[in-house]
């Protein structure tokens, strides 16, 4: 650089024409290393997630389709309803699906303390290990909100934290109709992706359910095959050293 535009360019940081990179900018980018979206592979693998159950009446069904697939699929599970459902969260880890932590109350976490959000994290853990002798090791925080405190109380309690992919958000639990949740997971698919699903919510999965029957076997054509988050994770080195 010469020295007229060295002038220049520090004419435009003085008079505030150019802004320099802030530490609330650092922060952000600190916090997105910080979280899992997707996972840089060539192998035809894909994770199937799902979100805030179990369902006494969707996650069966979600389980049965997997199983006839050989399909292993993560769950985020919601507290409060794996204590509802001790025996679906029993079958989930028997049928070799991964059980992760979605909060105990499905919190918002905006507005809220490190100390709440570790309080929700640890009573979930505390279930699911009574229910199964396992403890989680991935948590996606409730509505896909992560701050400064989620970030900290998940890794001071051994978690990392895991989003999905953002071409594969299918946005289920707006019942957008069946064919477009098929569309939007097939049209996207790459290797690596994160899927995010639903097994229970407002309304009704039903459109999940049936969106699987198609989605599974489409897949499985193009040669994917369906892993947990955590096996996923092996495939990289950027994470496989993570604490799974």
């Amino acid at each position: 650089m010469n020295m007229l535009s060295l002038f220049i360019s520090l004419y435009m940081l003085v008079v505030g024409i150019i802004s320099p990179t802030t530490d609330d900018a650092k922060k952000t980018n600190k916090d997105q290393q910080e979280i899992v979206w997707d996972v840089p592979t060539t192998k035809k693998v894909v994770a199937l997630t799902f979100d805030d159950g179990p369902d006494a009446i969707y996650t069966p069904q979600i389980l049965a389709i997997l199983k006839e697939h050989n399909a292993k699929a993560t769950f985020f599970v919601v507290g409060f309803r794996a204590e509802k459902y001790p025996d679906i969260v029993k079958r989930q880890a028997q049928e070799g699906h991964e059980l992760a932590n979605h909060t105990y109350e499905h919190l918002d976490f905006r507005g809220k303390s490190e100390q709440t959000v570790t309080r929700e994290i640890k009573k979930t853990e505390n279930i699911l290990y009574e229910i199964t002798g396992k403890r989680p090791t991935l948590f996606r925080p409730p509505l896909g909100y992560y701050n400064r405190n989620v970030i900290n109380a998940a890794r001071n309690e051994g978690y990392t934290i895991v989003m999905w992919s953002r071409e594969q958000d299918t946005y289920d639990w707006k019942n957008p109709g069946t064919k477009r949740i098929v569309r939007r997971v097939v049209h996207h698919i790459q290797p690596g992706q994160i899927i995010l699903f639903h097994d229970h919510g407002s309304g009704s999965r039903h459109q999940t359910v049936q969106a699987l029957k198609e989605i599974l076997p489409i897949l499985k054509e193009k040669g994917y095959t369906f892993v947990t988050v955590s096996e996923l994770l092996k495939l990289h080195p950027n994470y496989r050293d993570l604490n799974l």
